[in-house]
C-alpha cells in the first residue's frame, strides 16, 4: 500500500527532466549524424533546467531533428513549425469523429485546459452524447511527470533514494501512459471522447487550411500514409503541449510569493500552515508546496498514485452497473496490472496548480466546488454519512471499491480519525484552504487582473 511520505517526498525537478531531454536529443542527433542538433539540445537543457521559461520545448526537439546536418536555427525553426501546428490541431474539431469535438473543449485554456463546464464526465462519441468514467484532468504542469514506475526512488539530491515512494507517474489517471503523444492519442481514437481513427485524422489534415505548413514541418512525404500523418499530429500535439508560457508558466500568486514578490493575506497564510500542517491538512505530503532543494518551483503534487476512497458518482451512466467499478491502476482502461489487487483502486495525485479553475473535482468528478472536497478530506472518516449512501441506518462507506481493495486506502492525516471525533477543520479552517487554493491560479498580476486567454493570441 502506498503512503504520501512527508513534504519531501518525490520532488521532481525541472531539471532532471531536462537532463533526461538532452541525453535523448544528444543520442537522437548523433544517430542522424547532426552534431548541431547535440549542441541544441545541450543548450536548451541547460536553458530549462534553470528557469521555467524556456523557449523551446526542448523534448520536442528529438522530433524536430529529422533530417541530418541541420543547423541550430533550422532545429528552432522545426520546433516553432511544429509549435504553431500543434495548436491549430489542438483547436480543430475536425479531426474528431463527430466534426464537432476539439482538444479545446474538453480542455479549455481559459480553465487551466481542464472542462470548461461543470459536467462530472465530458461527453463525446459519434453523436456527441457518450460519456466516459473519468472527469477530464488539466494538461498543464505535466511537464515533469516522470514514467511510470511502479517503485518509485528518490534522486539523490533531492531525498533518500532508499526509500521506495510506491507507484508513481505517467500522464494519465491510472498513469497508463508516459508521452505527451500518447497521451494525445487516446482522446481522439476513444469511442466515448473524440471517436475519431487515423485515416479520418488524416483526411482532417490533408484538407486543412494548414495543410502545406504541416508538409513544410514534416516533410513532403507526411501525406504519404495515414499512420505517418497521424504520427505527426500526435507529434505536433505534444510539443505544442510542452510550451512553457503556456502550459507550465509558473505565475501564480503563490509563486509571487515565494519569490518575495507577493504578500499572501493573513486567510491564505492560515491556510497554507493548515495545508502543510502533518497532523491538520497534511495536504503539502503529497501536494508538495515548497521549492525544491535546487530552487524549482513547487510542483503541487508528487506524482503518485493513491486510493482515498472517493464516494460512487451515481450521476454517471457506467455507475448503473452495480457490478462496475472503476479501479484506476488495474483497469478497466489501463490492463497491463489488471489482476494486482494492490493497484486497485489507486489514481495519480493531480497537481493542484489552477485547481480553484475547475469545476468537478477527482477522477470520477463527484464534486464542482473546492469547498466540497475540502470538506471531504476534513470528515471523511469523523461523518462519513455526509458523504456516502446509507442502507437501513449503515453508511456505506468506500462505496466505489470493492472491500477486498480496502488495504489500499490511504490512512495518513487527515484519514486516520474515526467517527465521533472532531473534524480536522472546522468551518473558518475551510475557508482558509479554500483561501490558500486560490493563490495557486496562473495569471497573478499586482494589483489584480490575469494572463490572456490563449485563444485570443
Amino acid at each position: 500500500m502506498r503512503r504520501c511520505a512527508g513534504r519531501t517526498s518525490k520532488r521532481v525537478r525541472l531539471a532532471a527532466a531536462f537532463a533526461l531531454t538532452a541525453m535523448t536529443m544528444s543520442l537522437a542527433a548523433c544517430d542522424a549524424g547532426a552534431p548541431d542538433t547535440a549542441a541544441v539540445a545541450s543548450e536548451a537543457a541547460s536553458t530549462g533546467a534553470g528557469a521555467s521559461h524556456a523557449s523551446v520545448p526542448v523534448a520536442a526537439v528529438p522530433a524536430a531533428a529529422h533530417q541530418a546536418g541541420q543547423t541550430r536555427a533550422q532545429v528552432y525553426e522545426s520546433v516553432r513549425q511544429m509549435t504553431a501546428l500543434g495548436k491549430q490541431l489542438f483547436f480543430d474539431a475536425s479531426l474528431s469523429g463527430s466534426g464537432k469535438l476539439a482538444c479545446a473543449s474538453c480542455h479549455s485554456p481559459d480553465h487551466a485546459f481542464s472542462p470548461a463546464n461543470a459536467l462530472s464526465v465530458q461527453l463525446g462519441g459519434s453523436d456527441m452524447h457518450r460519456t466516459g468514467m473519468r472527469a477530464a484532468p488539466t494538461l498543464k504542469y505535466l511537464q515533469s511527470v516522470p514514467a511510470f514506475a511502479e517503485h518509485y526512488h528518490e534522486s539523490d539530491d533531492e531525498g533518500d533514494e532508499s526509500v521506495d515512494a510506491g507507484p508513481t507517474g505517467g500522464l494519465t489517471w491510472d498513469g497508463r501512459v508516459d508521452r505527451g503523444a500518447d497521451q494525445a492519442r487516446i482522446p481522439l481514437l476513444s469511442s466515448f471522447e473524440m471517436g475519431s481513427t487515423p485515416a479520418k485524422v488524416a483526411a482532417a489534415v490533408k484538407a486543412a487550411p494548414y495543410a502545406d505548413a504541416f508538409r513544410t514541418a514534416f516533410g513532403e512525404h507526411v501525406f504519404d500514409s495515414d499512420d505517418a500523418t497521424f504520427k505527426a499530429v500526435l507529434q505536433a500535439l505534444e510539443t505544442f503541449e510542452q510550451t512553457p508560457e503556456i502550459f507550465y508558466p509558473y505565475t501564480s500568486k503563490y509563486d509571487a510569493y515565494l519569490a518575495g514578490n507577493a504578500q499572501l493575506t493573513q486567510a491564505e497564510l492560515r491556510g497554507l500552515q493548515l495545508f502543510n500542517d502533518e497532523q491538520k491538512g497534511n495536504c503539502a505530503s503529497c501536494h508538495i508546496s515548497q521549492r525544491t532543494r535546487d530552487g524549482a518551483p513547487p510542483q503541487f503534487s508528487d506524482f503518485g498514485l493513491i486510493a482515498i476512497g472517493v464516494p460512487r458518482n451515481r450521476a454517471l451512466p457506467v455507475n448503473r452497473d452495480p457490478h462496475f467499478y472503476d479501479l484506476g491502476a488495474c483497469g478497466p482502461e489501463r490492463t497491463d496490472l489488471k489482476g494486482r489487487a494492490e493497484f486497485c483502486g489507486i489514481f495519480r495525485t493531480p497537481t493542484l496548480r489552477n485547481v480553484a479553475l475547475k469545476k468537478s473535482f477527482f477522477h470520477n468528478g463527484i464534486y464542482h466546488s473546492l469547498d466540497q472536497v475540502v470538506r471531504f478530506y476534513a470528515a471523511r472518516d469523523t461523518n462519513p454519512e455526509k458523504f456516502y449512501s446509507v442502507s437501513k441506518g449503515k453508511v456505506q462507506k468506500f462505496d466505489d471499491l470493492p472491500q477486498k481493495y480496502w488495504a489500499n486506502l490511504n490512512t495518513d492525516p487527515p484519514f486516520d480519525r474515526k467517527p465521533g471525533d472532531k473534524p480536522v477543520f472546522d468551518e473558518a479552517e475551510i475557508k482558509d484552504v479554500v483561501a490558500f487554493l486560490n493563490t495557486l491560479t496562473d495569471g497573478y498580476k499586482a494589483g489584480g487582473g490575469s494572463a490572456n486567454s490563449l485563444a485570443a493570441k
